[in-house]
């Protein structure tokens, strides 16, 4: 149970940090509606996010639970379950690594979204797009680091609410901390090799992953805090 209710918190923390750019998205497609509508175009798109990862998340429990080997090479035997762990590391790495090496260059893939306001039907169908895209990296980082479903969904849940009320500011904190972001994506990195450790029957224990996560986020909260009071002792100076 402890160990349930950590990797609850550890994944709900880490889909709200991750939830960042689908917070953006939505915000720019929410801003090509009429102003009176852009909050709750807004609202509606976190909301559908929500639901798009719980039914997500639901599929691919099912998956998980067959244990027919599909592929057989010599003595490994992949089921549906492993070649959804494997796709999944290897999206997960792809997908952090891309993300990683566009932020070190300076290029944000949010602000590609520009353009001419949207009707309603429109503006509804983009966004269901826009969450099914995002909603596939934040499921398979649950699928990773959580052995039940209640966890996944609790998670989800609890990540939604907290940036339905708090979108905006964790947007800004996120956004002025380019750092943080850079180590959730590093996270994912982490989590796509366990993925494709569990995909090839090569347990790991979450608790090293764990550790490793929240060794990490103290040190860099640590770093940030260090670097603030030297900027405000240059300020006095």
């Amino acid at each position: 149970m402890n160990e349930a209710l950590i990797s609850l918190f550890t994944l709900t923390i880490l889909e709200i940090v991750l939830g960042i750019d689908n917070i953006v998205f939505i915000t720019i497609l929410a801003g090509k509606a009429e102003e009176q509508h852009q909050s709750k175009a807004r609202t509606i798109g976190l909301l559908m996010g929500m639901v798009v990862r719980i039914l997500m998340l639901f599929g691919i429990n099912w998956i998980q639970q067959q244990t027919n080997p599909i592929i057989s090479v010599s003595e490994l035997h992949l089921t549906a379950k492993d070649l959804l762990l494997l796709g999944g590391g290897m999206f997960l790495l792809f997908q952090s690594v891309r993300e990683i090496h566009l932020k070190m260059i300076g290029q944000n893939p949010e602000e590609q979204e520009s353009g001419k306001k949207y009707g309603w039907s429109t503006l509804m169908l983009q966004l269901l797009l826009i969450n099914s895209v995002f909603s596939l990296d934040s499921v398979i980082t649950a699928v990773g680091m959580a052995d039940h479903l209640w966890v996944m969904i609790t998670a989800v849940v609890l990540s939604m609410i907290v940036m339905l009320m708090a979108s905006r500011p964790i947007a800004d904190y996120v956004n002025q901390n380019p750092s943080i972001k850079i180590l959730a994506l590093s996270f994912l990195v982490l989590i796509g090799v366990s993925l494709l450790a569990e995909g090839f029957h090569q347990h790991l224990n979450k608790g090293y992953v764990y550790f490793a996560m929240a060794f990490s986020f103290t040190l860099e909260l640590i770093n940030l805090r260090v670097d603030k009071v030297r900027a405000m002792r240059k300020a006095k100076k």
